[in-house]
């Protein structure tokens, strides 16, 4: 299996400096929130926006015969920011997403809202906001800004869509691939055209990477939702957490279309039990296994996977190249 070093190693020493950079931007003199900002910034993950940023700047700038060094620092100040962006703004994402969700954990460690409230969680992902903006302005770069800053309407589209649904339980899979591109493929999709942006690649590769990153942001979802049926599963969340919040997702969908007028009934008047009844969790996620559920829509994300290798395999063959492929398998691949 493909593994998240080497996927970063044509770009190592540029993600140390970016680490540096975010640190530089993001600190406070208050006692709270500078204790909510360490504990939130030090648990961000696998820091995929950023890496797609600096890959597909590299990718980008290869194409257009500028010349990128293995081993060394090779991103602008510029191509830093892009990634601070999408990050940040991705970071306060989660922090108002586990508000939402009454969530207690995040990655394996306790959220924000379970060890400060939720009112100060709600604060702390306003002012991550407030300050990635305020870095962007800051440094003038307008086109950067701009590029990035439409996404954020996206994501806050995307989760009062998933609340309609999941209160409504009506959730049809155009519904479904609607939501997944507003809460997740959106900016993963402007991750990949804000790296051609920042090294002022040509309107054709900034709209090649835009499609790359919406393909693969699909794809990442529709694993993550897989994963939700998997007790195997090491996302550091509960298994079938999304049934406990009636969420409908492509498992359970594959099963829903295939299924009679009278068992579609009985799958969705135990989904409206999941949340107070363990029981109706545990129905839901052996009939969505058994009827093949998961392997289904494994099917429908390896499609998305296959649009994105076919997208980057047209350019020239180099260590970035090498590396958006084997993210791209690391996404279909990975069980956390």
């Amino acid at each position: 299996m493909i593994n998240l070093d080497a996927i970063r190693a044509p770009i190592a020493s540029d993600l140390e400096a970016f680490e540096e950079f975010v640190k530089s931007r993001f600190s406070s003199e208050g006692k709270l929130m500078s204790e909510m900002l360490t504990h939130t910034l030090s648990s961000r993950g696998k820091g995929l926006r950023p890496i797609i940023v600096m890959l597909t700047s590299a990718l980008t700038s290869a194409a257009n015969n500028r010349t990128w060094v293995a081993g060394e620092r090779n991103c602008s100040m510029r191509t830093y920011l892009a990634a601070m962006m999408v990050e940040m703004l991705h970071t306060a994402s989660l922090v108002h997403d586990d508000v939402i969700d009454q969530s207690d954990t995040r990655r394996g460690r306790p959220s924000a809202n379970a060890m400060w409230q939720s009112r100060n969680a709600v604060v702390l992902g306003d002012y991550i906001l407030a300050r990635t903006m305020a870095s962007g302005m800051e440094s003038a770069q307008y086109d950067l800004v701009s590029h990035i800053i439409g996404s954020v309407a996206t994501l806050c589209e995307g989760e009062v869509l998933q609340s309609q649904h999941s209160r409504d339980m009506d959730t049809t899979r155009q519904d479904y691939l609607e939501i997944i591109y507003k809460k997740t493929a959106s900016l993963i999709s402007v991750s990949a055209s804000a790296g051609a942006v920042s090294v002022i690649a040509p309107r054709g590769d900034v709209e090649q990477m835009r499609r790359f990153g919406e393909a693969l942001g699909m794809a990442f979802q529709i694993q993550d939702d897989i994963l939700d049926y998997s007790r195997s599963a090491h996302t550091g969340k509960p298994a079938n957490n999304d049934l406990r919040e009636r969420k409908i997702t492509l498992p359970l969908i594959e099963v829903l279309e295939r299924c009679t007028p009278a068992e579609r009934l009985q799958l969705l008047d135990r989904l409206s039990q999941c949340a107070t009844d363990p029981a109706a969790v545990d129905y839901i996620q052996g009939v969505v296994e058994n009827s093949g559920g998961m392997v289904m829509a494994a099917r429908t994300m390896q499609t998305y996977v296959d649009r994105a290798i076919e997208i980057v395999s047209h350019y020239d063959d180099s260590p970035y190249r090498t590396a958006l492929v084997n993210l791209c398998a690391y996404v279909a691949e990975r069980d956390r």
